[in-house]
């Protein structure tokens, strides 16, 4: 293995170890919520730092390797990808910290309702992730348009949810607050899934060079 080689490793490994650190902040930020644990939501917020840390050291990386060593166009665009990916991993980092937050304010409140499709969207979003991030290191097609179809399945889970907090503030007003928060986390799980697309949109340029943000999907694909 040449040292290009190996330097295109580590900063593989490196992103893998991000996309880690997220799908547990994922996890642990609905975890705090549902079960109402404090000390994992702070946690969630702490690690945040670890994210953000990977983030501007791959971001670093990338751009020496492509001032140094003049990559061909498939290193070209392993490299490239891999920043774009790190931008959206960056974000789902956030988007759990801001999960983890409303967790803290909800859980010094008495609970509205039982969480039972706000986990469902935690378990699609996390898995999104994880195949997502599957896919980039597999280079498989396949993986990154199933990923993208399921973004769908969130969407759904996501109105359901709005639907259901709609009807209680509307029956009564003092449950506004609390269902407000609530219908944030259902939002920062949806722009998890969101990202974890967008990742996977990203797959699909690096194994075949096409960009297909903001095209609709061939009839095969429905």
């Amino acid at each position: 293995m040449s040292v290009f080689d190996e330097e295109l490793q580590h900063l593989k490994e490196k992103l893998l170890k991000m996309g880690s650190l997220v799908e547990d902040a994922i996890k642990n930020s609905v975890h705090a919520l549902v079960d109402r644990d404090n000390t994992v939501a702070k946690r969630v917020i702490d690690n945040d730092r670890l994210v953000n840390t990977l983030d501007v050291e791959i971001d670093e990386e990338s751009i020496r390797l492509i001032a140094l060593r003049q990559p061909k166009a498939s290193d070209l665009r392993f490299i490239t990808t891999a920043m774009k990916i790190t931008t959206d991993l960056e974000r789902m980092g956030d988007m759990a910290v801001n999960i983890a937050e409303r967790a803290l304010e909800l859980n010094e409140e008495p609970i509205l309702k039982p969480y039972i499709d706000i986990p469902k969207m935690r378990a699609i979003a996390q898995g999104m992730t994880r195949d997502a991030l599957d896919a980039f290191v597999r280079k498989d097609k396949n993986l990154a348009m199933d990923v993208i179809m399921r973004d769908d399945e969130i969407d759904d889970l996501k109105h359901a949810v709005l639907q259901e907090l709609a009807f209680f503030m509307v029956q009564d007003p003092t449950t506004v607050t609390r269902a407000m928060k609530i219908s944030f986390v259902a939002q920062y799980l949806e722009r998890i899934a969101d990202h974890a697309t967008n990742i996977a949109e990203m797959v699909i340029y690096l194994v075949e060079g096409k960009i297909i943000r903001h095209m609709a999907l061939p009839p095969e694909n429905m």
